[in-house]
């Protein structure tokens, strides 16, 4: 209903209006739309943009482009007009080609593997129902009456048209009479045709079985017979009771499918993924098709924005949940040299830590060159990882229990195989887990932590920094072609008069030297050393430690190492300690490993980023093989030494040398405080054998080494000015005084003991 007021409101608006005051600024102006349109597409456009006129006229006029309001639209994104970014060239120079050939099938350690387990298994096969098949002809013939029995049921069944019946009775119940005829009239006929077809078969079948009695040999009636009596049996066998079992239980894997990994990753409790797919996106772009890759699946795509890789590997138990697999089924890592959100998740049939693994080439045969890479381990995929432990320094971090021994153990074994290789071992737990190592082969070794062995190992330590140092004057003294490279090579290490052979040492639980309240800093400086300048003199350090910390790795050791093997560990700084600053932040964490993943671990090495290995497992019988193997070649190349041979170094009894009574012996009581490098060259003078190296060195270097061997005794040393020719000289000295009260607090020790 129209109010009446309605008219009288629009009289006095337009009233208003013609009575309003012609000169003033109404606030609106009449546009058009055609102009207003092609000033729109000349202002976008960078090349017809006019300059703004900063002149304060310029606010007034309508023409200008840049305007001091700032609720105006100003164009932003480029206009669509051509494709921007490179040509079809660049984006196919670009481009990733995936392999034509599988990589599997390109590796041929891999095909012949492949190959052998299909032989293995159908080899199974034909022998498991082989030894069976006596069994499998009884349950036959057992069941060949109810088979025929079967037969001629069906047959009779067949013949009378039973199979019509129910249509036929459906017709009466309708009482269609029409219907009804006509279907008799063709089960008759039926009738007929199939009575004349039995009638001709059994005349046949009886006519051929005599045949075959009068005329067919001996082994071709046995064969008939056997036939048609399995025949019978097959069909006179019940459906829950097979006559044939299976040889072998596949695993029954889930086909990994896109609805099953978006149903996955919506689990995980990632806010971005629950919020598209709330919105009826996917939450995963998936990049490349889901592909079977090894023992398992392969899917690969790109997060929502916003979300890494890292967020999806930190819940990798929700994820497992996700899929219904084991959590050793589930792998999900990050792509290197791709943005931080692209995921790849590779789905294992079987659990890694379950799964049987190939057989180590070197189990039972084989030698080791160790400048050439050798297989220790498998990936998720059952592909064998390699391993160069030349020109490395490798640090191995776990939590106990978990195989960081048995590590050590296989990378002692594999240095063990090359004849060359001189082998230090030291088994601080004491629980004697390298001896099959070390008493077969080792040059040096010890276990325990009591003071003998602090001691032996200490002394052995000395003696390879005297080693490195020799070392690298021999390499230094080599020519060019000889030695180009400036270290140790493989042909270099088979010329025995250049003493330039590999060393391998290695230390279970490390943390036991460094924490040593006596020799602590002399142990961390030798080590950093051997870290440091040892890989190219063909002398190689492998440590490893059940506390991966500061104290347990001292910074210049953990910084250098060039190789990492971290197993299960519980934290972010643990994790970092052992596989390097940072690399829980980019997604490379050991923490994900769960109780059972024993032996499987992190590795940083060999030039790659980190991946995850399932190192080979050998027990102590199988240890004890391999050493005895290593021992024999050792022998027929003439180089076995040391500990192996019964031989003990005369050190490790003790010094004959005390160095502070040295020391007080060379500087007289009124040198108050004399200097490091000079007494270096009076020590040298009185006992050659034993100091003769430390003159050798520049003054500076006999100053530092002299001050190293003081640290444990407590001396410290410092700058000592003296006045020569008129001038200050400073140079690192040491207080006469210390050297007298460290002896009287030794001997004191040694007598309260």
């Amino acid at each position: 209903m129209k109010h009446p007021d309605d008219d009288n409101e629009l009289f006095h608006r337009l009233e208003a209006e013609m009575t309003a005051d012609p000169s003033a600024d109404s606030g609106g102006d009449v546009v058009d739309l055609d102009k207003a349109r092609s000033a729109r597409i000349e202002s976008a456009d960078p090349a017809t943009r006019p300059a703004p006129d900063p002149s304060p006229d310029s606010a007034s006029d309508g023409s200008a482009t840049e305007s001091g309001d700032p609720t105006a639209r100003r164009m932003v994104d480029q206009p669509t007009v051509k494709a921007a970014g490179p040509g079809y060239l660049g984006r196919l120079l670009a481009a990733k080609r995936r392999p034509v050939v599988p990589l599997w099938l390109t590796s041929v350690a891999e095909l012949r593997t492949a190959s052998a387990w299909v032989a293995r298994h159908y080899a199974h096969a034909v022998g498991y129902h082989a030894l069976r098949s006596p069994v499998y002809a009884a349950r036959l013939t057992f069941q060949a009456p109810t088979g025929a029995a079967r037969f001629v049921g069906g047959t009779l069944r067949w013949v009378a048209d039973r199979e019509g019946e129910p249509v036929r009775l459906a017709a009466v119940r309708r009482e269609d009479a029409a219907e009804y005829l006509k279907l008799s009239r063709q089960r008759d006929g039926r009738v007929r045709m199939r009575t004349l077809v039995a009638v001709l078969g059994m005349f046949i079948g009886l006519g051929s079985a005599l045949a075959l009695y009068v005329l067919a040999p001996d082994w071709l009636q046995a064969v008939s017979v056997g036939a048609v009596v399995m025949a019978l049996g097959g069909a006179g066998r019940k459906a829950d009771a097979p006559v044939v079992h299976r040889a072998v239980e596949l695993p029954k894997a889930v086909k990994l499918t896109s609805d099953i990994v978006l149903r996955a990753l919506g689990a995980l409790g990632i806010p971005a993924i629950n919020q598209a797919q709330g919105k009826g996106r996917d939450g995963f772009e998936f990049t490349a098709p889901i592909t079977r890759d090894g023992p398992g699946w392969r899917a690969e795509g790109n997060l929502p924005y916003g979300v890494t890789v890292t967020d999806v590997i930190e819940r990798r138990d929700r994820l497992a949940s996700g899929l219904r697999r084991p959590l050793g089924c589930v792998w999900p890592e990050a792509v290197p040299n791709e943005h931080t959100g692209h995921l790849v998740l590779w789905v294992g049939d079987q659990d890694m830590s379950t799964a049987k693994k190939p057989k180590w080439p070197l189990m039972t045969s084989g030698s080791v060159n160790l400048f050439k890479p050798v297989a220790y381990g498998t990936d998720q995929r059952g592909r064998w990882i390699e391993v160069t432990l030349m020109y490395i320094a490798g640090i191995i971090g776990a939590i106990p229990r978990m195989g960081k021994t048995f590590l050590l153990r296989l990378l002692l074994l594999i240095a063990a195989l090359d004849p060359r290789a001189e082998l230090h071992t030291y088994d601080m737990k004491g629980t004697g887990d390298l001896d099959p190592v070390g008493n077969a082969v080792s040059h040096r070794h010890a276990a325990g932590d009591d003071d003998e062995a602090i001691e032996y190992t200490l002394a052995d330590f000395r003696a390879l920094r005297e080693e490195l140092r020799r070392r690298t004057k021999v390499i230094r003294s080599l020519p060019r072609d000889i030695c180009p490279e400036s270290k140790v090579t493989s042909e270099l290490a088979d010329k025995r008069s250049l003493g330039l052979h590999p060393i391998v040492i290695g230390v279970d639980e490390c943390q036991v030297l460094f924490e040593h309240p006596k020799h602590k800093d002399e142990f961390e400086e030798i080590a950093t050393d051997l870290v440091k300048r040892g890989p190219a003199t063909g002398i190689v350090l492998l440590l490893a430690t059940q506390r991966p910390d500061a104290k347990a790795l001292p910074t210049g050791i953990s910084a250098n190492a060039s190789a990492r093997w971290c197993l299960k560990v519980m934290g972010q700084l643990e994790n970092d300690m052992v596989l390097g600053t940072s690399a829980y932040k980019r997604g490379v964490r050991a923490t994900m490993f769960s109780w059972g993943d024993k032996g499987i671990h992190y590795f940083i090495g060999e030039g790659s980023d980190a991946r995850i290995v399932g190192s080979v497992y050998v027990d102590g019988p199988g240890a004890d093989s391999i050493a005895a193997r290593a021992r024999k070649a050792r022998e027929a190349a003439g180089l076995l030494s040391g500990h192996a041979l019964g031989e003990e170094p005369e050190s490790v009894t003790g010094p004959g040398y005390d160095l502070l009574a040295d020391i007080l012996a060379v500087v007289a009581e009124k040198e108050i405080r004399p200097w490091n490098d000079v007494t270096v060259d009076r020590l040298a003078e009185l006992r050659p054998e034993v100091y003769g190296p430390w003159a050798e060195l520049e003054p500076a270097e006999r100053a530092a080494q002299l001050t190293t061997a003081l640290k444990p005794y407590g001396v410290s040393t410092g700058q000592v000015g003296r006045r020569i020719s008129g001038k200050t000289v400073n140079r690192t000295g040491f207080t006469r005084a210390h050297i007298t009260t460290a002896i009287a607090e030794r001997d004191g020790k040694r007598d309260a003991s």
